[in-house]
């Protein structure tokens, strides 16, 4: 399932809940889950093939946060890389070449923003223009009311992400334009 890119159905819809990893233990676990998707936040270069191969047999699709691979650098290189040889569903990350790079190899683009004020609010705004995302990652994505914003503002699907702990979180996230929601809280995941 990984590597299917934009013109593949989006998994994402209909899903609240997009459960982001960090530890192989949680990894291992989701790929026994009925989630179709799963987003790998931190891992290392050398682990990537045997981590893509056991969503692949799960039939999951793979989304790899580009920025928080251990050994690869962010940028046009690293990012063809990552799509012509390990093949990921999709690829998140804060870098606007990263997300360009991603698109043009057919890959699921989404790019994290870090919303801290109205500045990095503005500075987002042209970022997108560039980047051309398929979705937009807000962070933190208990700002319901940047989430409507943002949304109507880009025309973008937005998935919110960063101090969701609680499935108040998530409906407010969804409830504002939210498409999911992603979270390393186990306990959300599944919604």
């Amino acid at each position: 399932m990984s590597g299917q890119g934009h013109g593949a159905a989006r998994p994402f819809e209909g899903r609240r809940v997009l459960p982001a990893v960090r530890s192989l233990k949680d990894y291992e676990e989701l790929m026994q889950s009925d989630e179709p998707v799963v987003v790998l936040l931190e891992t290392h270069l050398t682990a990537l093939p045997s981590l893509v191969r056991m969503a692949n047999r799960a039939g999951k699709h793979l989304i790899l946060h580009a920025d928080l691979i251990q050994g690869l650098k962010h940028d046009e290189a690293g990012t063809q890389f990552l799509c012509q040889m390990i093949r990921p569903f999709g690829i998140i990350s804060t870098h606007a070449s990263v997300i360009a790079t991603a698109k043009k190899q057919g890959v699921v683009a989404i790019q994290r923003v870090f919303l801290i004020d109205s500045h990095s609010l503005r500075t987002s705004y042209r970022v997108l223009q560039q980047a051309k995302p398929d979705y937009l990652e807000v962070l933190p994505g208990v700002l319901p009311q940047l989430i409507a914003e943002i949304r109507e503002e880009t025309g973008l699907p937005v998935l919110a992400g960063g101090f969701v702990r609680t499935k108040e979180d998530v409906d407010r996230a969804v409830a504002a334009g939210a498409t999911a929601v992603t979270t390393s809280v186990r306990g959300l995941w599944g919604l």
